[in-house]
């Protein structure tokens, strides 16, 4: 079967729970690429095709989210500590510790 397929191949995982998670879509990309074909820059940032806005939206909750591919572009890593510098039209993350000159 494809599941005793994807399995024997290895393309398995653990749940939470400690059951088996079958892993079929990195099973037929790898397929796939054996056979030649490419899907495209595996290490791609964000989702493939979509370009980046360079724009952020407040949430209704009030936060201001910053998407994954943003960080991984700085190589930001969970826990980096930023100081807010508010400008009029303008948010600045300045890494604490840094000693940039502020542009006004």
């Amino acid at each position: 079967s494809k599941s005793a397929l994807v399995k024997s191949c290895g393309y398995v995982s653990k749940k939470k729970d400690g059951s088996d998670r079958l892993n079929f879509t990195a099973f037929y990309e790898a397929l796939l690429e054996a056979k030649g074909v490419n899907l495209g820059d595996g290490g791609q940032v964000g989702k493939g095709g979509r370009k980046l806005s360079f724009v952020a939206t407040v949430q209704g909750n009030g936060n201001l989210l910053i998407g994954k591919a943003y960080t991984a572009m700085l190589d930001l890593k969970p826990g980096d500590d930023f100081d807010i510098k508010l400008g009029r039209k303008q948010i600045r993350l300045k890494p604490v510790g840094s000693t940039e000159e502020e542009e006004d």
